[in-house]
């Protein structure tokens, strides 16, 4: 068979992987749906009251062709009111808006800075050939400060996480002070999948976190298949980057747009968390402070990453968990450097089932 040695290999070095079909029965402390709002009937029912009023249900093109409806503008125009941007685009997903920010910003001559933890879908886009690349230590403002002091390119731009995915780390707010000092040719990218309705005092990220004013440099992008409940991604920006963005970016300019259902889905799922955004606090502090009592461990968000340092013993509790009625993440090297469990404290379940969970995997790690 074509591939079966790389797929040995895999299977001997605990790296195989495989799907499953979801069982609803199965307690999911596993996915990333933050607020439970994948659930919400309220928001369901709102999307499809519009959605069959209206003359079609379905994208059908590109924004630039005819695929640009009033629905993705209105949710387009939610998006810049709650996080104070000029413009907002809405595309198919995270992944596609990474590999469209950093194709297309950053031109020959310019330079990408990455945090060394960034998601896999920034380091896919910076191999292309255009792209020149330097890596910076997670979370580290004063190596990107020196790393940007050397820099002689014509543009340089900087891409880092609000909250990162495997490690639930908050980017420190150095990186924005060090970005600034060289505004005058230098972007940001913040990927704010794992923040936007986590963090704020709007629940809108970490820009609201830090209370901070939104620069001409500032660039935000977030997924709606996270905390928003549906399905999708947008990219925040100044009308200037946004009109880049349109003309050169070829995930927006060559992908059919997003679904008209996600997009109302995942506007009136933003409704409901400005309209809930205390109790939604209230709720993930409880869960934070969970972790902290139960394990020990501090986390800035929902994502509880366990090292357990073994990707056969993580693999291993991850299935005496499934066998106690639990689902959580196995992450083995190399996708981290040391092999964790991730456990999202969802809002769906109880304070009395997050303990119960806590409780068996303090019991699990110490065998």
């Amino acid at each position: 068979m074509y591939y079966e040695k790389e797929l040995q290999a895999l299977k001997k070095a605990n790296r195989y992987r495989t799907r499953s079909v979801v069982d609803y029965a199965i307690k999911d402390f596993a996915s990333n749906d933050y607020l439970n709002l994948a659930s919400n009937k309220e928001a369901l029912t709102k999307a499809y009251e519009v959605l069959e009023q209206n003359r079609i249900y379905a994208s059908k093109a590109s924004m630039l062709v005819n695929g640009y409806h009033q629905i993705h503008k209105n949710f387009e125009e939610l998006l810049c009111k709650v996080n104070g941007f000029e413009e907002a685009i809405i595309l198919g997903s995270g992944f596609n808006a990474n590999i469209a920010l950093i194709e297309a910003l950053t031109r020959k001559k310019d330079r990408l800075f990455l945090d060394e933890e960034y998601h896999a879908s920034g380091i896919l886009a910076s191999q292309l050939q255009h792209i020149d690349v330097s890596f910076f230590r997670h979370n580290d403002a004063s190596h990107l400060k020196e790393l940007l002091n050397q820099s002689k390119a014509k543009r340089n731009i900087v891409a880092i996480e609000g909250i990162y995915s495997m490690s639930g780390e908050m980017a420190k707010k150095e990186i924005f002070d060090a970005v600034q000092e060289f505004k005058e040719n230098t972007l940001l990218i913040v990927d704010e999948a794992h923040s936007s309705g986590i963090l704020g005092a709007n629940l809108s990220g970490i820009f609201s976190h830090y209370n901070l004013d939104i620069e001409p440099n500032y660039i935000k992008m977030g997924t709606l298949g996270k905390a928003y409940g549906s399905f999708g991604a947008y990219i925040l920006s100044s009308e200037h980057i946004a009109a880049y963005l349109i003309n050169r970016a070829k995930p927006i300019i060559y992908a059919t747009a997003l679904s008209l259902f996600d997009t109302l889905m995942a506007h009136y799922n933003l409704e409901y968390i400005l309209k809930h955004k205390e109790e939604l606090k209230a709720k993930i502090n409880a869960n934070k402070a969970l972790a902290k009592d139960i394990l020990d461990i501090s986390i800035d968000g929902l994502i509880l990453p366990i090292v357990i340092n073994d990707n056969k013993k993580v693999v291993a509790i991850k299935e005496a968990l499934l066998k106690q009625g639990f689902e959580v993440g196995a992450i083995r090297e190399p996708t981290v450097e040391q092999a964790i469990l991730r456990v999202i404290l969802r809002l769906e379940h109880s304070e009395a089932t997050t303990k119960e969970l806590l409780e068996l995997i303090k019991r699990f790690i110490k065998n």
